[in-house]
């Protein structure tokens, strides 16, 4: 493994300081978008070097074309292609994909800025997807865009029609101002789903009391999220005080902070730096990830409960941040008792109305009661699956709504 001199470590750990106090200058933002993913479909993405009329052809409402490219490059990237395409010997939909997934690397790189290419060459695909194209800055990768699925099962082939962005840290750090602004045009031009976005907070110069002191905090309460305490976990050298983390969140659910010493990253435990970053980590398993959280990163940051606002506020912004939740999606159960649920009472409705209403006006209350407690625990089968709390809310739920045209309400009040 090959070692890394400690002032090599200085030298760039001291050029990502410096890239991110000037980005914090320049945009009087506090909060640094550090990690980007997204995904769209093949079909939502021109192939860039189609001629004119194959652009119209392809053209959609509220989809631009892929930006403007001199003849010579254009030339240049139709002749490399075709040569990898002679060499792979791949097929036409093989073709159409590489050039989409292509093009889409093509237009995040100009995004980014001056220094970020194409690698050449086709390589081995990440996450499931078989090929990528290699985001390159002075030839180290620092993001790809994958393409066709790596596999034949039903949910790889539903991936095989989309292609994926990632952009690593380095990138997000190295690229020219505005590129966040760039790159939420290119996920909305796409209509392209955003599934990671990392929001980061640093303190340069370290924060009073250090990692115990956010050790402090969670344990009185202040990173509660409506009263629910988020797990937690600890990693690093807590004991001799170096190279700590402190993550609290879930994955799971789309929302995980890592408290953690930078500064021991980039430079090494040697060097003693304070420097302490909070990194607030969304994903798209459970929430869908707005474009302006790319365009506003300090609302979504603040927005990550009222420790990460006071955080904020503690960082010395003088830009007050409008805090913004990207709530959770319901879940599937909730959404699937109500729609039972609706299912049941629209049946009664429709099917037995009349017999209902018939008991109603000839059987006594106490004959009515008999047979509701013969029938209590003889659920509908498609209701069994569901406990009586999410039955009960369901059924609160459909008192005040009617369920089909001219029905009227679904309950009379009780």
């Amino acid at each position: 493994m090959t070692q890394v001199s400690h002032s090599a470590l200085v030298l760039e750990g001291g050029e990502v300081k410096l890239r991110l106090q000037a980005e914090r200058a320049a945009t009087e933002s506090f909060v640094h978008v550090d990690w980007l993913r997204f995904t769209c479909f093949l079909r939502n993405v021109i192939p860039s070097f189609l001629t004119d009329s194959d652009l119209k052809h392809y053209a959609r409402p509220g989809t631009r074309a892929f930006h403007d490219l001199p003849s010579k490059i254009v030339e240049e990237q139709i002749r490399h292609t075709v040569q990898v395409f002679e060499r792979e010997h791949v097929d036409p939909a093989m073709r159409n994909a590489m050039e989409q997934a292509r093009s889409l690397a093509l237009e995040v790189c100009e995004a980014l800025g001056g220094g970020f290419t194409v690698h050449p060459e086709i390589r081995k695909g990440h996450d499931f997807y078989r090929y990528r194209w290699s985001i390159v800055r002075n030839d180290h990768e620092c993001g790809w865009v994958g393409f066709l699925a790596s596999g034949d099962s039903p949910r790889q082939q539903a991936q095989a029609s989309t292609i994926h962005c990632n952009l690593y840290g380095a990138a997000c750090t190295f690229a020219d101002l505005g590129w966040n602004e760039r790159l939420a045009d290119i996920v909305d031009d796409h209509q392209a789903k955003i599934t990671r976005a990392d929001l980061a907070l640093d303190f340069f110069d370290g924060i009073t009391g250090g990692m115990p002191k956010v050790v402090e905090d969670y344990q009185a309460g202040l990173m509660n999220v409506r009263g629910n305490k988020p797990k937690c976990n600890q990693v690093g050298d807590w004991v001799n005080g170096a190279e700590r983390s402190f993550y609290f969140g879930s994955k799971e659910a789309g929302k995980q902070t890592n408290v953690y010493e930078k500064g021991d990253q980039l430079y090494g435990r040697e060097h003693g730096s304070k420097w302490l970053r909070i990194e607030l980590r969304y994903g798209n398993k459970l929430r869908v990830l707005p474009s302006d959280i790319l365009r506003r990163p300090s609302d979504f940051f603040a927005g990550g409960s009222s420790w990460h606002a006071l955080m904020l506020s503690k960082a010395g912004s003088e830009i007050d941040a409008s805090p913004r939740v990207i709530k959770t999606a319901p879940r599937l159960a909730v959404q699937t008792v109500a729609a039972e649920v609706t299912r049941n009472v629209r049946w009664m409705l429709q099917t037995a109305a009349q017999s209902f209403s018939t008991a109603l006006r000839f059987m006594t209350e106490d004959q009515l009661s008999e047979l509701c407690d013969w029938n209590i625990n003889r659920l509908p089968a498609r209701l069994r699956k569901f406990n009586v709390t999410e039955l009960q809310r369901a059924f609160d739920g459909a008192r005040t709504k009617s369920i089909a045209a001219n029905t009227g309400p679904v309950f009379m009040a009780a």
